[in-house]
Parts: C-alpha cells; sequence; structure tokens
C-alpha cells in the first residue's frame, strides 16, 4: 500500500469520526456571559507549571514578556526594553526599561525589578543562566547594567527567550513559589484567572495594559497532545485556534465553509537525534548510513502533504545562515556498502549482523507532533529493505525521557533553531556540553571549536559565515541527520481576527487578537 493511500485512508476516517463523535476539550463554563469576548486555543503540549523560567506557556499565553522581541521579519526589537547599547567589548551592556509598565498586581516595573527577576530566572534555569552569560547587574532607576562573564555579543538576542520573561519576583515571594508557578504576575495582556495543570489554562483580560486594553476578554487554553483529537476538535467547533493539526486533515478541514488553515514556513526542523553514548552509534559509518535512508522528498510530500520542505542542515535554507548545500537524496545501496564497511553481512534471515549480533536500533518518537511516528515507520521501512533492525517506542513526554533515560539509540525529534534570528542560540544548546538541548552530552572538537569563535564575533556578516561553517562541520561528522522544515500548521475558525501564526511561534495570545 502507497503512502498516499494509507494518507487517504486515514482521512477518510477522520471524515467518518466527525460524521458521528464530539469530543470536549475543556472544562471552562462559558455559560456565565454568552456576550463576552471569548477565543478557546488547544495547543498540541500539555504543561503541569506555568514557571516562565522553564516554560514557553506563559509568554505564549500573554501573561508574560521579555525585555526584547522577535518582529514579522525576525529582527530584534524593543519590548519592556525601549533601548540598548553596549560597550566595544560586548560585555558591558545598558537596557532602557519602558517606563510605563506596571506588573498584574500594579507594582511598577522598574530596573530593580527586571534585575529581580533575571536573577531569578537564571537561578531557576541552568539553560538560561548558560544563555546569558551574566557576571553582575546594576540598576539604576529605569536603566539596567548588565557585565557579562566574557564578550557576548548576542545577549539580546538571548534575551529574547521565553524563559527571560520579566516577572514579579516580589510578588513570587509574597504568594510562595507553588502558587506564583500557577499563577505568575507578569506584565502582559492576559492575567492567569485559573489553571489546571495539563489540562486547561483560563485567562482573563489585564485591563491596565501598558500598549493597550486587549481586545478579548478572555480565552482559555487546553491541551491535547493528540493530533487527531485536535483536528476533531476544530471540526466539531469546541475551539477557535487548533495548533499542529495533521497535513492529512487539512483538506477536510478547509471544506468547512467557517473554517481555514494557515500553513505558515517556520523556524522548526525534523531530525534523527542520535545517542553517540551508545558505541554503536559512535560509528560514523553507521550514522552516515542511517541518514542516507531517510527519504526527505517523501516526508515533505507524502507525510506532510507540501507542508513542509527538504532539509540539508539544521536551519531552514530560506534563512542567511542556512546551508547552502544540496539536499542529501535516500541511497539505500550506498547505506549497504557503508554498513559492510563498518563490518555486517547479511545473514541467512537477511538481517544484517556483525560478530553474531543482529543490527538492532531503538527509536523513540512522540505524538505531540504527529508527523513523527509516521516518520520513524518510514525510516523503519527504508531499514528493513537493506536487512536493519528498527523497533519503534513511542513515548509520552520526550524531554523527560531523553533527560532520564539513555536506553535508547536515536529519536524523531524536532527543535526551533533559530528562534532568535541567529544561529548561535542552536549551536551553543545543542552542541556545546550542557547545553539545554543535548541531552546526549554531544561534543565535537571540530564543531566546539567554531562556536566559540562565534560566541566572541559581533560583526553580522562574519556570523553568517561561521554558522555556515560549523553546519558543514556537523552535517560532514552526521552528529544529527535532518528530515524537513516543517510549516506551522494552524487550524482556526474565520472569526478569529487580526492574529495569524508566527515563523518564531512564541507570541500567541496578544492584545490585537480578536472575534468577529
Amino acid at each position: 500500500m502507497s503512502l498516499r493511500t494509507v494518507v487517504f485512508l486515514f482521512m477518510l476516517v477522520i471524515s467518518l469520526m466527525l460524521a458521528g463523535c464530539s469530543q470536549s476539550v475543556s472544562t471552562t463554563d462559558a455559560t456565565d456571559n454568552p456576550n463576552k469576548k471569548r477565543v478557546k486555543i488547544l495547543l498540541n503540549f500539555k504543561t503541569g507549571s506555568l514557571d516562565p523560567s522553564n516554560n514557553f506557556t506563559p509568554l505564549r499565553a500573554g501573561v508574560v514578556e521579555t525585555l526584547v522581541r522577535m518582529n514579522e521579519n525576525l529582527e530584534v526589537t524593543p519590548w519592556l526594553a525601549t533601548k540598548w547599547m553596549s560597550e566595544k567589548d560586548h560585555r558591558a551592556w545598558k537596557f532602557t526599561i519602558r517606563d510605563e509598565v506596571v506588573f498584574h498586581d500594579g507594582t511598577k516595573l522598574d530596573a530593580a525589578a527586571v534585575k529581580a527577576s533575571i536573577e531569578r530566572g537564571i537561578e531557576a534555569s541552568k539553560p538560561l543562566a548558560a544563555a546569558l552569560k551574566i557576571a553582575s547587574m546594576e540598576a539604576r532607576g529605569q536603566e539596567l547594567v548588565i557585565m557579562t562573564k566574557e564578550p557576548h555579543p548576542a545577549l539580546p538576542s538571548e534575551l529574547v527567550s521565553p524563559y527571560a520573561a520579566i516577572i514579579s519576583a516580589a510578588a513570587e515571594k509574597k504568594l510562595g513559589t507553588e502558587a506564583f508557578n500557577h499563577a505568575p504576575v507578569g506584565t502582559g495582556p492576559f492575567k492567569v484567572k485559573q489553571f489546571t495543570p495539563n489540562m486547561e489554562l483560563g485567562l482573563e483580560r489585564y485591563d491596565e495594559y501598558w500598549d493597550g486594553k486587549a481586545k478579548l476578554e478572555e480565552v482559555t487554553i487546553t491541551f491535547n497532545e493528540d493530533a487527531n483529537v485536535r483536528a476533531l476538535a476544530l471540526q466539531a467547533k469546541e475551539v477557535d485556534i487548533a495548533y499542529q493539526v495533521p497535513a492529512e486533515t487539512v483538506q477536510v478541514i478547509q471544506s468547512d465553509s467557517a473554517l481555514a488553515v494557515q500553513s505558515v514556513p517556520g523556524l522548526r526542523v525534523h531530525f534523527l537525534l542520535y545517542n553517540q553514548q551508545r558505541p554503536l552509534l559512535q560509528d560514523k559509518k553507521i550514522r552516515q548510513a542511517i541518514d542516507l535512508l531517510l527519504d526527505r522528498e517523501s516526508i515533505a510530500n507524502g507525510i506532510m502533504l507540501g507542508h513542509a520542505k527538504p532539509a540539508n542542515g539544521p536551519f531552514n535554507s530560506r534563512l542567511p545562515f542556512g546551508s547552502d548545500e544540496p539536499v542529501r537524496a535516500v541511497n539505500p545501496e550506498a547505506a549497504k556498502k557503508l554498513l559492510e564497511e563498518a563490518g555486517y553481512q547479511r545473514g541467512e534471515d537477511g538481517m544484517l549482523v556483525k560478530d553474531g549480533k543482529r543490527l538492532s536500533l531503538l527509536v523513540l518518537t512522540y505524538k505531540g507532533r504527529p508527523e513523527l511516528p509516521l516518520i520513524a515507520q518510514l525510516l523503519q521501512a527504508e531499514a528493513a529493505k537493506i536487512g536493519i533492525d528498527m523497533q519503534i517506542r513511542t513515548v509520552e513526554n520526550i524531554d523527560t525521557y531523553l533527560r532520564e533515560n539513555k536506553d535508547w539509540d536515536l529519536v524523531t525529534y524536532s527543535n526551533s533553531t533559530a528562534p532568535r534570528g541567529d544561529g548561535g542560540f542552536y549551536l551553543n544548546s545543542a552542541f556545546m556540553p550542557g547545553g539545554s538541548l543535548n541531552p546526549v552530552n554531544l561534543h565535537s572538537e571540530r564543531v566546539s571549536k567554531i562556536i566559540t569563535q562565534l560566541n566572541a564575533t559581533a560583526e553580522m556578516d562574519s556570523r553568517v559565515k561561521l554558522t555556515k561553517e560549523a553546519v558543514k562541520a556537523i552535517n560532514e561528522e552526521v552528529l544529527q541527520s535532518y528530515a524537513v522544515y516543517p510549516n506551522i500548521i494552524v487550524g482556526m475558525k474565520k472569526r478569529v481576527a487580526n492574529w495569524q501564526p508566527g515563523a518564531e511561534d512564541y507570541y500567541i495570545v496578544t492584545n490585537q487578537m480578536d472575534v468577529k
């Protein structure tokens, strides 16, 4: 059965399910005032906490804000800071804090509050501490002076991170950490009304918001990692916006005159993460062979139905620092030759064997992004053709599993690789020891040397050149295998106005979002 036939049958099943099934995704009672302007959003990853130092949800929900943000052109622009400057060595920085901002509890935002928030974030988040590299801070009214441990020209872009969101540390001391992490006090257009961990977040408008009162009065965010449930909920009109609906359901959704789909090229890549703590994956020839079994064209056009682009590196090729190299084509014969060079031969049962042991690999995947299990299945089928036994295991919380377990060989994974409009974040996080996106402590002397040079470079053309050099080295060493650059696929009711998903995937709930 062809991949396209499977896709067609899946769409047919979805349509039949819709005819006789309606599944509730929200517990909020919306009957108290039917005239209120409200929106319901269904996200693809659940969360048990709203701690901004370790969670993207508060920023996406419009509860908190950062000093700087990305605009639609992926440029770093002012937000809670109106301007910033640095000395020539890029160690001393001065940020001017916006003067008219107050927290949800009515207290003023000044440099001292920002300093306390960043200190709290650094203490709570090792990734944030590693990214900011702050040695000291000094608050002077509305001016915050930051000294970094080393020249850090990328500091403003690192402050785009949701983990660097500004909260009231004073409110946390008053409420207690547990209560605060269920209802953080920020500066955004909405404040937390109620939160049921892993299920639902209720938001209400903050009328004193500094950038103008939000058009919506209430927002409800629910969480469900099952992509089919998200698609069904949208088609049953139970939600207004559903994130990351399966590509197979786009046509069915668009056939409803009240619904629409936005498919936006993002900053994410779907890829294979190798566990090089496993002796087998330390062999470059094994990684090269697996890379040659990755059918990028079939993933982009068969699984993603055109809502993706074949990848040639971690960064989307439309970005200035993306790779110029051609996309690697699937080549099972070349993969088989590499494995023979690594000492594997066909056994009597047709499977590859070395020293009496079958070439068997455990592949992890997860449902939060519906195409990832299908990518694992496609890879498994290609591997079986040349005698590799791949076993697939679906896990619920992939990041926790990767941190706590090392019994796997590879995982179909996904990361946003340029969320700050620069390649430095991902290179440091994924390829430097201790990086927040480096669960297997991946290390390459060649790559690390380039990244260290990049970290000390301010001039943009030089940063682009060094980033491309790092990507070339990563590809040649096959440290990861990049499959596709997926679009952000969002289904929505046409009643939603003044809103569209952004490539950065950070800013969902805004003061401009409205309903017709």
